[in-house]
């Protein structure tokens, strides 16, 4: 069995590291947050992520009837509607899955 002063420096260092992989991001970013780039991807990576998000899901999640593609279009129109009018991304995203969820599980 190791010895107990082994066994609280294996857990220290654990520790260490631990702390330091999660503070070592802040740190870095530290300096950039007045960037003017970090500015401007703020403001439009939501929208870039959201519409990659769409390419790659909507053409796997799409059914094989007319329903369940109908049911497709109806939560995206939902979710973008919504992210239109209040600009939202979390509410938007909540809204357009439940409404899929919704049509799915009752009419699919």
């Amino acid at each position: 069995m190791p010895d107990n002063g082994y066994i609280a420096v294996l857990v220290l260092v654990s520790a260490a590291v631990t702390w330091a992989l999660r503070a070592l991001p802040f740190v870095v970013l530290a300096p950039l947050r007045h960037s003017r780039v970090v500015r401007y991807l703020s403001v439009h990576m939501p929208v870039g992520v959201m519409a990659m998000l769409a390419v790659y899901t909507v053409p796997t999640v799409a059914g094989d009837t007319t329903r369940q593609l109908l049911w497709l279009v109806l939560a995206v129109a939902v979710t973008a509607g919504l992210h239109l009018w209040r600009a939202s991304a979390l509410l938007s995203i909540l809204a357009g899955t439940t409404c899929y969820v919704t049509l799915m599980s009752v009419w699919g």
